[in-house]
């Protein structure tokens, strides 16, 4: 625990600044952009798979932008990147304050995908994974505290001030919010990280330094993609229409905004065990584990009629999502290397995007389709099984391959 807090102490500026990033990205992300989803279907007369497939479409636009601008990280200064970043969201809010028609709807929900769920989370990402090195694990667990903490804090802190100001003044509070951290946040920034040596004798191997078109060739890219996009497919699709979940179940309308403090918690335990898991063990060796306990969150989900089910896949889509938070920070700087991190994570992280808009999407359609949403989420979590067993094969090649190409670290 002592070096835990000396860690902790000693890159506070960094890992203050990356837990931002991520608490920061929460005005993007499915969970936040959903509580408004009812009062937005009412305005603009949008069905469940209406409404989700504009948020689909602007979801893919922002996850092909991002392919595009997502180098930058590697291009430019932190504190620059920062700065842009924050602006760009604070405007998406903003735009859906004001919004008046489907297309400036539109044009906000593409602002909000692209630089809050996505260049937000990615550079934070990119960064703790090119500032560190032994320690990648708890830094990246770190940093993601911010998102676990507005998972925790603001639906609820929504549901308050829409009840005093409307979703119009909510996206009104959330731009002021951003405008105002935007300076201390980049300071922050202003002093890059060299990552710790690895001491005399030690046994880290830092990997070879893969470009992104090598990366894309590769066929294990598109291996550890599909086992790391299972979280953002399906937390995204279980939030978004979470409205209509508690609704076919007769539950209480707050009964789900309550259990995400349940998944809050145990997502930020399983996020601080995930780190010091990474750190010991390595990223590579998790990921054929991780999406066992959402797998079988979901067949509860999807079986069980009572309130309970929904905190029982909370908490166990919690542990998932906490392990998740490290893996995906670390995983790809172990098979890829760093310094082409930033383009490589750009691909990543939209394909994580497309899977998040995919999901909502997709399952929009099949409720307008008279498809039971208990099926939907059955096959999810089946989908979460076959993925860990195609990965328990994969992960023992993957690192022999990497092992073999790597390069004793400096």
């Amino acid at each position: 625990m002592s070096g835990y807090l000396r860690f902790l102490h000693s890159n506070r500026r960094w890992l203050l600044g990356g837990f931002a990033l991520f608490l920061m990205s929460s005005f993007g992300q499915t969970f936040f952009v959903s509580l408004s989803a009812g009062d937005i279907r009412a305005e603009y007369g949008l069905s469940h798979g209406e409404f989700g497939s504009l948020f689909m479409l602007a979801t893919l636009a922002s996850a092909l932008a991002l392919t595009q601008i997502g180098s930058v990280v590697d291009r430019f200064g932190a504190a620059g990147v920062v700065l842009g970043v924050f602006a760009f969201l604070a405007a998406g809010a903003a735009a859906m304050a004001l919004s008046s028609h489907v297309a400036a709807l539109f044009v906000a929900l593409f602002l909000l995908r692209l630089f809050g769920q996505g260049m937000m989370t990615h550079t934070s990402f990119t960064l703790m994974g090119r500032w560190f090195g032994r320690e990648r694990g708890r830094a990246t667990s770190v940093a993601t505290l911010g998102l676990n903490t507005g998972e925790a804090i603001l639906p609820l802190a929504v549901v308050a001030l829409a009840a005093l100001a409307g979703w119009r003044g909510t996206w009104w509070a959330a731009a002021v919010f951003l405008l105002v951290l935007v300076w201390p946040v980049s300071a922050l920034m202003r002093s890059e990280r060299e990552p710790d040596p690895v001491p005399e004798g030690g046994r880290e191997l830092r990997a070879r330094d893969w470009t992104r078109r090598q990366a894309l060739r590769d066929p294990c890219f598109y291996l550890v993609a599909a086992a790391m996009a299972a979280p953002a497919l399906i937390g995204n699709t279980v939030f978004f229409h979470q409205v209509y979940l508690v609704e076919s179940r007769g539950w209480a309308p707050a009964a789900f905004a309550a259990a995400f403090t349940v998944y809050a918690v145990t997502t930020v335990v399983f996020n601080l065990v995930g780190g010091q898991l990474v750190d010991r063990f390595s990223a590579m060796r998790l990921v054929p584990v991780y999406l066992l306990p959402l797998g079988f969150g979901l067949v509860v989900l999807a079986s069980v009629a009572g309130q309970w089910g929904a905190f029982a896949f909370m908490a166990l889509y919690g542990v998932t999502n906490g392990l998740s938070l490290s893996l995906f920070g670390a995983v790809w700087p172990e098979v890829y290397g760093t310094a082409h991190l930033g383009s490589i994570r750009s691909v990543v992280v939209a394909v994580l995007v497309f899977a998040s808009a995919a999901g909502p999407g997709m399952a929009g359609l099949f409720i307008d389709a008279g498809v039971p949403y208990s099926a939907q989420l059955a096959a999810l979590g089946g989908y979460c099984l076959a993925v860990s067993a195609v990965m328990a094969r994969a992960v023992p090649l993957l690192r022999a391959r990497v092992l073999s190409q790597s390069v004793p670290s400096d």
